[in-house]
């Protein structure tokens, strides 16, 4: 038996969206974050102007952990050719400071999009009506 697999991508026009600050990631999101119960896990995909090329939900946890693996986060940036990437996650409990685990996650996404020439621009964790940003905290 022989199998074969094909990728077939349909043309898609680029969001509009220029994405030069943290804060504009940020108004992106915070629609998409509004009320949601548990912890979602997004990857915005950035051409080399940083205009949005596509964004993903790549994981849905539980009110206080969403599981993240590089694999299925880089694995749509790669299809997408993407030249970086944004990720982010929101805090149900509305706060924003980073857990423990927040950093760990991004230090091996981090790494992971150095080896596969993806640098992750930043990771923004959304709060009610509010954000942090890695970048410009000084962790990224």
């Amino acid at each position: 038996m022989k199998v074969r697999v094909m990728l077939v991508r349909e043309g898609r026009k680029r969001l509009q969206v220029e994405v030069s600050s943290p804060q504009i990631a940020y108004l992106f999101l915070k629609p998409k974050a509004h009320r949601l119960d548990r912890e979602h896990f997004w990857r915005i995909d950035l051409d080399a102007r940083h205009h949005i090329i596509s964004y993903e939900v790549v994981s849905i946890g539980t009110l206080t952990a969403s599981l993240v693996h590089p694999r299925e986060v880089f694995t749509g940036a790669l299809l997408n050719k993407a030249a970086g990437i944004i990720v982010a996650h929101n805090h149900p409990t509305g706060e924003t400071e980073p857990s423990r685990e927040d950093r760990e996650t991004t230090r091996r996404l981090v790494q992971a999009g150095e080896l596969l020439g993806v640098p992750v621009l930043d990771h923004l964790v959304l709060g009610n009506g509010k954000y942090f940003s890695f970048k410009e905290g000084g962790l990224l």
